[in-house]
């Protein structure tokens, strides 16, 4: 039998405000608040929640044979628990199904995987907590951003425990393979690798318009070789209501899939299961990163040109400074810079996916990054001067935390002590 792994990718970041020259040192709040609710908002009620609430009922409607995936980024969850929380319902209900798999990803949909190996640990463990206190799920699939892979990536996320990783079905690293079989990671052989089909995914993401149905789509699967068992078709979830809308009649073409992949002996399943209960063929060896963006399939599309490049290296290079800070407000405005989508704005890539952008030029992107790097730079030194070395400061601050520490144990002692002489000291009789 031949299975099919249905995944959506859930993302908004938070879109930064205007942020001039002159607001920098003097205004320390840089999100456009009202794109973010709106546009948020406006997905959610045309693609999310009834896109959600379709997916729950094809679940119920098929005795629970129908699954899916998700991938939701931790900056979005966020803004669903800001603007539109009945979005979380909806996958809380999901979730309660036993027919949804939650994937892991970085919390901030960021690059860190490709750039800084302590902050992709960080991001992940971030993401993996605010599942966790969402949803009360633990993930072990995890799915990067943009599908971005390699087998230093792949190296990383077994290190962390994950069960296994979905990336792009890429023919320049497949060759002459299909991605329609289970591999594994070249670091860790009991670490699946799961490669998405290119082609079917894109057939519903780029041509559903063109007069795609249910029934010749799922024959495309099905009339497949007998050897190939799973078919990974991963899109964003606002290809159903949003890229496609409802008066395309795109929710009636998920709706029809589960009775037609029953009649053409096709099981749904998740990530997870696949990985648990389909055996790997080989080790799949990535050199250079992949991802899902493009033509090309490379990660251009954030990393491509000399603006995003110093961006990339102006954010990054506050990374140790910043995780010295207590600053919690801070830290979470780093986390949110992070974002790919700050330097995708900035892409000069011709057929590259740039999605909703609120700058003239991917100059003008750079421009208003960089202001609010230059800010973020003015709090950070206020709190730790750029005169003091990185190494000093983490000395510095281990030392401060040991003295506290120290005092602590010290306070703790005497209190006991005072405690002990109170108890040994008897009231005095009345005469």
């Amino acid at each position: 039998m031949k299975n099919v792994c249905l995944l959506f990718e859930i993302h908004q970041p938070f879109r930064l405000k205007k942020y001039r020259f002159y607001d920098i040192g003097a205004d320390h709040y840089y999100y456009d608040d009202y794109a973010n609710e709106e546009i948020l908002k406006r997905n959610a009620y045309q693609s999310y929640i009834p896109a959600a609430k379709m997916l729950l009922e094809m679940i119920n409607r098929s005795h629970k044979e129908f699954k899916v995936a998700l991938s939701i980024s931790g900056v979005a969850m966020e803004q669903f628990e800001m603007y539109c929380p009945e979005f979380l319902d909806c996958v809380r209900d999901l979730v309660a199904t036993g027919c949804c798999e939650l994937c892991c990803e970085t919390f901030s949909h960021c690059l860190s995987s490709l750039i800084n190996a302590d902050d992709f640990r960080i991001q992940v463990d971030l993401h993996k907590k605010i599942i966790y206190e969402t949803f009360k799920y633990e993930p072990k699939t995890f799915v990067n951003t943009g599908m971005i892979y390699n087998d230093e990536i792949g190296a990383e996320v077994a290190a962390m425990g994950f069960r296994g990783i979905i990336t792009e079905g890429t023919k320049h690293v497949l060759g002459w393979r299909s991605p329609n079989y289970m591999y594994n990671i070249t670091a860790k052989a009991d670490v699946g690798l799961l490669f998405r089909n290119t082609k079917l995914s894109e057939d519903i993401c780029q041509n559903f318009q063109n007069g795609l149905d249910a029934g010749t789509y799922t024959s495309w699967i099905a009339d497949g070789p007998e050897t190939e068992n799973i078919y990974v078709i991963a899109m964003n979830f606002d290809v159903i209501g949003g890229i496609h809308p409802a008066s395309t009649g795109i929710f009636e073409f998920f709706k029809a899939l589960p009775s037609f992949a029953e009649t053409k002996k096709l099981r749904f399943i998740t990530p997870i299961e696949a990985f648990d209960n389909i055996p790997s063929v080989a080790p799949a060896s990535v050199g250079h990163a992949i991802s899902w963006d493009g033509y090309d399939k490379d990660v251009s599309a954030w990393m491509g040109n000399d603006l995003q490049h110093e961006a990339i290296r102006s954010v990054y290079s506050i990374f140790e400074r910043l995780h010295l800070s207590k600053n919690q407000v801070l830290k979470q405005d780093y986390a949110y810079l992070l974002s790919a989508d700050h330097f995708k704005f900035m892409s000069t890539k011709q057929g590259a996916y740039v999605p909703f952008s609120p700058y003239d030029s991917s100059f003008d992107a750079f421009t208003n990054y960089m202001n609010v790097i230059s800010d973020m730079q003015i709090r950070l030194n206020q709190e730790f001067p750029s005169s003091i070395d990185t190494d000093d400061l983490s000395a510095q601050q281990q030392l401060i935390e040991n003295q506290g520490k120290e005092i602590e144990r010290l306070q703790a002692k005497i209190a006991k002590l005072e405690a002990g002489a109170s108890a040994k000291k008897k009231p005095s009789a009345k005469k």
